[in-house]
């Protein structure tokens, strides 16, 4: 595989950080370098590196609160980065195409979980994260399309919720576990989180992800897969481990019980096609993946 032919969209980002360990001569490209919204900077590019595999890890993102706020800027700069890049992609000839989702894609509430790939489009996505969950979505069907129209070997991943080393660890810009950590290293006696503690939740540690990503690219793998380990916490359990993995079990944990900031009750995905296909992956426990999140953090 000529690493050097792989073109990775949100280079910079939490995944992309983790993949230049696993790829370290493909091209990384930031946002600063290529405005994803603007087709002739994507032609540029397109032109000046000839890819033959494109990652596409960029997105507009953003914690619950902006998602809830500004819902226009997400799905119009997502649809717009996607659309145009997956234009682009076409009219060069990119060879393969392994696009990054999100489990906020499927519906608020299916009658069985863990949910499985087939239940993407059996209802809305949740109203917290729904015009986000829309532009991901969107890509998905756009991805398919191509490949039924145009026999493409493309293909996208739909992951958990993330978190690991080189998030923004921010309240209002990064994943919960990566705002979580930075709350924990703050925190002297209380940790005050949002919303009940209730809610299910996967996470995986982002590394994870990359791994799998470099193992679909190198077997060259082509199906649209969940990527998620096999356990589910509660955001409590959570909260719980991440002390524990901090080693800060004396502060006292403690809700402010607004059930609108729980978001979607339960999500948990069903990773069984995607252990089919490279059988013997073992994911990082939330415990150990927190730790080492941790000490790099602190």
């Amino acid at each position: 595989m000529d690493e050097s032919k792989i073109l990775i969209t949100g280079g910079s980002g939490l995944i992309g950080k983790h993949l230049q360990k696993y790829i370290p001569n493909a091209i990384f490209l930031s946002s600063k370098e290529c405005d994803l919204m603007d087709l002739q900077q994507i032609d540029d590019v397109m032109n000046k590196y000839s890819p033959n595999v494109v990652i596409h890890l960029a997105a507009k993102v953003g914690g619950i609160m902006e998602h809830i706020k500004y819902p226009l800027d997400y799905i119009e700069e997502n649809l717009l980065i996607n659309t145009n890049l997956l234009k682009k992609c076409h009219e060069h000839n990119v060879d393969r195409v392994v696009a990054i989702l999100s489990t906020c894609i499927y519906p608020d509430f299916v009658e069985h979980y863990p949910i499985n790939e087939n239940q993407l489009f059996n209802g809305p996505p949740a109203p917290g994260n729904f015009s986000y969950a829309i532009s991901k979505r969107a890509m998905a069907a756009h991805i398919d399309a191509y490949v039924n129209q145009y026999n493409k070997r493309w293909c996208y991943l739909i992951p958990c919720n993330l978190y690991g080393e080189y998030d923004k660890f921010d309240e209002n810009k990064s994943h919960f576990v990566s705002a979580l950590i930075k709350k924990i290293h703050k925190s002297e006696k209380t940790l005050d989180l949002w919303g009940t503690g209730k809610p299910l939740r996967q996470f995986m540690y982002t590394d994870d992800l990359a791994r799998i990503i470099d193992i679909f690219i190198r077997k060259d793998i082509n199906e649209n897969v969940n990527v998620a380990p096999d356990y589910v916490h509660s955001v409590d359990e959570i909260a719980k481990i991440a002390t524990k993995a901090c080693k800060k079990t004396h502060l006292k944990i403690r809700y402010n019980n607004d059930k609108e900031l729980d978001g979607q009750f339960r999500k948990d995905v069903d990773s069984s096609k995607l252990i089919s296909l490279i059988d013997g992956f073992e994911f990082t426990s939330l415990e150990e993946g927190i730790e080492k999140v941790y000490d790099n953090f602190s």
